[in-house]
């Protein structure tokens, strides 16, 4: 378990396993790495961030994951796999699941709707990136790319 405040001065606990939740997830974000970078959606008000949103009605957290990456980058995605998930103890506290995911095919990028459009993203362009939206640039964020980072050494071995 990992414990920060971010910079709305709210605690957020980030946890590496699958529950059991203190507060049922509603949320969902995506990590997709492919050819050393990140993807990232940019986003038209909070800037550049991992592509993510709200489940739907009748949704489970990992469609929801599928949707939003596609809603947001017009990329396909593959071996999504469970990651993390952190609560945000706001003032109605929520929770978002994290995934992990492969890139399966990449559409042109065509119109916009909450996203402008998508990038890819070396680690370091994505930590010093001017714009991006306030949760990529908390202590969580870094701590979710710093396992999974150390995950895929240890499959790399």
């Amino acid at each position: 378990m990992f414990t920060f405040i971010d910079e709305n001065g709210y605690k957020v606990v980030l946890r590496f396993d699958q529950g059991p939740f203190e507060v049922e997830p509603r949320h969902v974000l995506a990590l997709v790495q492919h050819k050393g970078k990140w993807l990232c959606a940019v986003h038209k008000e909070r800037g550049v961030e991992f592509p993510g949103g709200k489940q739907e009605e009748g949704e489970t957290l990992l469609q929801a994951a599928v949707r939003e990456v596609y809603e947001e980058t017009q990329v396909h995605v593959k071996d999504i796999e469970w990651f993390a998930y952190y609560v945000v103890h706001t003032e109605t506290p929520f929770c978002k699941a994290v995934f992990t995911a492969k890139v399966k095919d990449i559409e042109s990028f065509v119109g916009e709707y909450e996203t402008t459009g998508r990038l890819w993203l070396t680690i370091d362009e994505l930590l010093h990136h001017p714009n991006l939206s306030f949760y990529m640039r908390d202590e969580g964020m870094k701590k979710m790319l710093e396992e999974v980072s150390h995950g895929e050494e240890k499959r790399n071995d």
